[in-house]
């Protein structure tokens, strides 16, 4: 084996085929790194993303992280369970195979955290060391998990970078507010729809940002505290109206802004995944939450931002709601 091949560094991205496990394993493979990711249909996946070196397997299978995990300095936990079901029984095991197997090979693990794990008794301005108090199922597993990390950095054997943001938008396979309630996928825009209220704020973060900030900080991971958690400011919409006024600026045009219908949220949360989801964080939308970014920026100098009219007409593009021509 050459030098040059033994320099190569190794990450392996559990969730490489969603939103934000995706962009950071093209992040790294642009920046010379070598990808390894593991799925369940690993010949499919490659067929799709030949680039990556893909393993046959199960994050729920300790064996199979372990084995996929060997040689990788960083292990990407960015894999949710199929779906959105199960996520009391499947969560927190398949973080468990990831600490595990980060131990065993001495791996650095690095998280997309979530705002999920604060209640509203820390808001509007949450810090990384606000007290994790949710009000929801869903945050009380993202606050378990952030445990079990830092316990696992304190015990050594290694260390952790988490870093939390505001609602994604941006990307072809991002499940996300914006591509799944604010306008619909393959249509051209004719109305937008926005869950929460004029006049309250509410804070975006555009998902190609999120990876490079995770990308800057994996490359500074050896000057990083063992348990490091970093906030994103991203995109603060201060008045619940400057995301609509980009997508008309990029659009060219106004057009009919109609209110998310919340109603409907209860009825088909029992047939619908996402509805499930997006019931538990209505709180989110009923009062502002802003996250502050004065960590990240001390040890990266600045925050990768897109502006934001660049930022929505790749988002729209992506999802086919703009013709890439009028672009």
């Amino acid at each position: 084996m050459s030098k040059q091949m033994e320099s190569v560094k190794t990450a392996l991205i559990l969730g490489a085929t969603g939103g934000i496990g995706g962009a950071v394993a093209e992040g790294l493979a642009f920046r010379g790194w070598r990808i390894r990711a593991l799925n369940r249909n690993a010949a499919e996946a490659a067929r799709r993303q030949p680039e990556f070196d893909w393993f046959q397997g199960d994050a729920m299978q300790a064996g199979d992280v372990l084995k996929a995990a060997e040689g990788a300095e960083v292990i990407v936990h960015a894999v949710n369970p199929p779906g959105y079901r199960n996520w009391g029984q499947v969560v927190l095991p398949m973080l468990d195979n990831t600490i595990a197997a980060a131990k065993a090979v001495g791996a650095r693990i690095v998280l997309p955290g979530t705002v999920y794990n604060f209640g509203p008794d820390v808001f509007p301005r949450v810090t990384e060391d606000s007290p994790q108090r949710p009000k929801t199922r869903k945050g009380a597993i993202r606050v378990q998990m952030e445990r079990r990390l830092q316990a696992a950095a304190e015990q050594g054997g290694t260390s952790v970078i988490i870093v939390r943001a505001g609602d994604f938008f941006g990307g072809l396979r991002a499940n996300s507010w914006f591509s799944q309630a604010m306008v619909t996928p393959g249509k051209l825009i004719r109305s937008l729809t926005y869950p929460g209220k004029t006049g309250l704020g509410h804070q975006w973060a555009y998902l190609p940002d999120v990876a490079e900030t995770m990308i800057r900080l994996i490359e500074k991971g050896d000057q990083l505290p063992s348990f490091a958690v970093y906030h994103m400011r991203g995109h603060w919409d201060g008045d619940g109206r400057q995301m609509i006024e980009a997508v008309q600026r990029v659009l060219g045009h106004n057009v009919k802004v109609r209110a998310f219908p919340w109603w409907i949220v209860p009825l088909a949360s029992p047939f619908v995944p996402f509805m499930r989801e997006l019931r538990e964080m209505t709180y989110l939308w009923k009062v502002p939450l802003q996250m502050r970014n004065d960590r990240l920026v001390a040890v990266l100098g600045e925050e990768p931002h897109t502006p934001i009219d660049e930022a929505i007409r790749a988002s729209l593009v992506s999802i086919g709601c703009l013709r890439a021509q009028a672009a």
